[in-house]
């Protein structure tokens, strides 16, 4: 009897595997956000995504923003254990994990701002994938995965939508001086649980 894993067949690519198509996404339960276009507008409003960014945020079970971190990814990282490595980062230096309850409360949200057209592509995939298993080893919900083009904001997976706010509409709002608001949430807890 012999253990371990088969080879991969040649000319696979070990990545190709760590990216979900539309339809696996749709099946593995994503957590619905009621009203999108509030959760969108409320982590724009936080962090000024241009082009490029991607913000991680963390929903109670009322779907408000407890906490979240937005970063610009390695470039050229395409692959999905690389998004969930970085998206882990951020989710453990932002709040504390949930791996303790035996049902997740709390859900994992990710809104990429890029260029293109809002609808699924390899790249979303990959993100897709990071954002499920970061979500799972952080003892999260997967919760939606929004993508912030010049055309507006887009949910994939419900197909919901709207215009406002979108990936340019971060300079105006700087241009006039408008203050990051800042993170609130489980900061201060995390400091006092890691301080015990």
């Amino acid at each position: 009897m012999t253990t371990g894993f088969s080879p991969a067949p040649a000319g696979a690519s070990a990545s190709a595997g760590r990216r979900l198509e539309p339809e696996d996404w749709s099946s593995i339960g994503v957590a619905l956000l009621r009203d999108p276009r509030q959760v969108v507008t409320d982590l724009h409003s936080r962090h000024l995504p241009s082009v490029g960014m991607v913000v991680v945020g963390v929903l109670d079970p009322d779907q408000h923003t407890v906490a979240s971190a937005s970063f610009s990814p390695r470039q050229g990282a395409n692959d999905g254990w690389e998004h969930r490595n970085a998206l882990l980062w951020h989710l453990r230096r932002i709040v504390p994990h949930d791996l303790r309850r035996r049902i997740p409360v709390r859900s994992g949200v990710l809104l990429v701002c890029r260029e293109g057209e809002g609808g699924w592509t390899e790249a979303d995939g990959a993100w897709m994938w990071g954002l499920r298993d970061a979500c799972v080893l952080h003892g999260l919900r997967c919760g939606a995965y929004v993508t912030l083009t010049a055309q507006g904001w887009h949910v994939l997976g419900d197909g919901r939508s709207g215009r406002n706010p979108h990936a340019g509409s971060w300079a105006p709002r700087a241009a006039d001086g408008a203050a990051l608001r800042p993170v609130t949430g489980a900061m201060g807890a995390a400091r006092r649980t890691a301080a015990r």
